[in-house]
């Protein structure tokens, strides 16, 4: 129970940190970010509390959710910082613009998801808005990437998950049905492989579809400081979340088919009776 509601306070304080951070001069949805942090901490607690799963996938096979989470409160963090520093200058805030100011430097080139979203922007937005968006765009990308390649590491050099222990399926992967039919291991290959496309391709996706429909989505809302951090944060880890999920279930079939193999070859090494 204890860890369970350290996770949910976390998780509400991580919700709760642009509207606690941000001046209240520009903040005006503070009721709303305190009823989102309630509710992220009932849902957090209530999973973690419960010894059955209900929809939070490998609860039970860290690192993967804390690196998540750390990579998202991260990009939260420092992107408060970064707008903060339009309104309330400090030397913490002039560090995190600077960084700010780099990343989006060597992230904007042709092609890139940064150069799309600030494409995305219509053509008479202000120059200091465009900056700030490709600001962003640049810091929550590279953290992204940042959290792919950390899960990378934990599978290809810390072996995860087996090195926590065994793998239950039905804990960690309460979403996916075993008995649907078919094989296992081909449905979680299947799966594993459209996350890691969906996840790839989304970054350059989201800006088109934005683009294509400037009548029915307004581009310049994100002049809003809370609106500019949870929009780029949620285009960048929202897919890169998915990467991991695919990379987690390519894992996942990757040991079921190896203990296939192994039980096949130790029935066949017995000896006829």
């Amino acid at each position: 129970m204890t860890g369970a509601a350290l996770r949910g306070v976390l998780v509400a304080l991580m919700v709760l940190t642009p509207a606690l951070y941000l001046p209240s001069s520009i903040t005006d949805s503070t009721e709303i970010a305190v009823f989102l942090a309630i509710l992220a901490f009932v849902l957090t607690f209530t999973e973690y509390n419960s010894a059955f799963p209900s929809f939070i996938e490998f609860r039970d096979a860290p690192p993967l959710n804390r690196i998540r989470f750390v990579t998202l409160i991260t990009m939260v963090s420092f992107l408060t910082l970064i707008c903060k520093h339009i309104y309330a200058p400090t030397n913490v805030t002039a560090l995190a613009s600077g960084f700010g100011q780099l990343i989006a430097h060597l992230a904007d080139f042709p092609y890139s998801p940064v150069r799309l979203v600030v494409l995305m922007l219509p053509a008479h937005v202000d120059l200091a808005l465009v900056n700030m968006v490709r600001m962003a765009a640049g810091v929550s990308y590279l953290m992204a990437l940042g959290m792919v390649l950390a899960f990378l590491y934990a599978i290809r050099i810390r072996n995860w998950p087996t090195g926590n222990g065994a793998f239950n399926v039905w804990i960690n992967l309460p979403l996916f049905d075993p008995t649907a039919g078919g094989d296992v291991i081909s449905r979680l290959q299947r799966d594993g492989r459209i996350n890691v496309i969906a996840g790839f391709l989304l970054p350059f996706l989201i800006p088109a579809v934005v683009k294509a429909a400037a009548d029915f989505i307004d581009p310049i809302m994100l002049t809003n400081p809370q609106t500019l951090i949870w929009t780029m944060c949620g285009w960048a880890f929202l897919p890169a979340s998915m990467i991991m999920r695919g990379m987690a279930m390519l894992r996942v079939a990757d040991l079921i088919e190896a203990k296939r193999r192994r039980v096949y070859s130790n029935a066949d090494a017995m000896p006829a009776a």
